[in-house]
C-alpha cells in the first residue's frame, strides 16, 4: 500500500463533476485516508464471497462489481468509474456477495472499513455523502434492472452506451466529442443480459444508423437525443456529485 496523493491534490477533485468539500472534510478524509494502490487489468479488487477490511475509492480506471453463478455464468451488476466508492455493500454484510475485478489498470484510494463509524459519528456531512452514493448506486441498479427485464436489445445496448457516455463525460474524460470505452461485447453481454452475437448484431445496427463510432477503445455518439431517443432514456447525471 502506497501513501499516495493527498486529498487536498487530488487530481478528481479539480473535475466539475465533483462537488467541492471544505477544508475540514479534508482534513477528515485524510486522516482516514490508509493509502492508495494499482490493480492490474483484469486482477481482483474484491473477491466473491472473501472479507476486506477495506473500502476503495476509484481514482482512476475502470472496474465491474458482478455476481456469478457456479456454472461460471455472470451478470455485471454495475461498472465502476472514477469517484465510484467500491466495498460499501460489504460493510453491512459479514462478506461481499459480489466481485470487482479490474477492467483496465485502476488506481485505488483506502479506507479501513471500520472508519465508516467515525465518518457517521464525527463528520456528518460525510456521512450524507456516502449515503447519497449509496443511494445513487441503488438507482443505478433500478435502472439496469428495468432494461433487462422490459427493454429490448436494441434499447438496452442504446441504454448502456448513452448512460455510460454521460457518467464518463461528468467525471472528466471526454475529449474531442469521445470517451474512453475500455468494454468488451462480453462485458455488455455479462451487463444486460443477451449473447455476445447478440450485442454484435445490435451495435452494427446502431453503427450503420451512425449513431455511436466505436474505435481505437474509444465511444463517440453521433447523436445523443436520437440514441436516447431508441434507448428510450432520459436520466441525466447529477451535477456535482460526492468525492470520497
Amino acid at each position: 500500500m502506497e501513501t499516495g496523493t493527498p486529498c487536498t491534490l487530488c487530481p478528481l477533485r479539480r473535475r466539475r463533476g465533483f462537488k467541492p468539500l471544505d477544508e475540514p472534510a479534508l482534513a477528515a478524509l485524510q486522516a482516514l485516508k490508509r493509502g492508495e494502490m494499482t490493480v492490474p487489468a483484469g486482477g481482483a479488487i474484491l473477491s466473491e464471497g472473501e472479507t476486506s477490511c477495506r473500502l476503495y475509492t476509484v481514482l482512476s480506471g475502470w472496474a465491474i462489481r458482478y455476481k456469478s453463478l457456479p456454472d461460471g455464468r455472470r451478470q455485471i451488476m454495475n461498472i465502476l468509474l472514477p469517484g465510484d466508492l467500491v466495498g460499501l455493500q460489504g460493510e453491512l454484510m459479514a462478506a461481499p456477495a459480489h466481485g470487482v475485478e479490474a477492467v483496465t489498470e485502476v488506481r485505488l484510494c483506502a479506507f479501513a472499513r471500520s472508519s465508516l463509524w467515525d465518518i457517521f459519528r464525527g463528520h456528518p456531512e460525510l456521512g450524507y455523502d456516502l449515503t447519497w452514493l449509496a443511494a445513487h448506486e441503488e438507482r443505478l441498479l433500478d435502472e439496469a434492472l428495468l432494461s433487462v427485464g422490459r427493454r429490448s436489445a436494441i434499447e438496452r445496448i442504446a441504454m448502456v452506451l448513452v448512460h455510460l457516455y454521460r457518467r464518463a463525460a461528468a467525471v472528466g474524460l471526454e475529449r474531442d466529442g469521445t470517451v474512453p470505452f475500455p468494454l468488451t461485447q462480453t462485458h455488455l453481454a455479462d451487463l444486460m443480459g443477451l449473447s455476445p452475437v447478440h450485442v454484435n448484431r445490435t451495435l452494427q445496427a446502431l453503427r450503420k444508423r451512425q449513431l455511436i463510432r466505436l474505435h481505437d477503445g474509444r465511444l463517440a455518439i453521433g447523436d445523443l437525443s436520437a440514441l436516447r431517443r431508441v434507448a428510450e432514456y432520459w436520466e441525466q447525471p447529477a451535477a456535482q456529485r460526492p468525492l470520497l
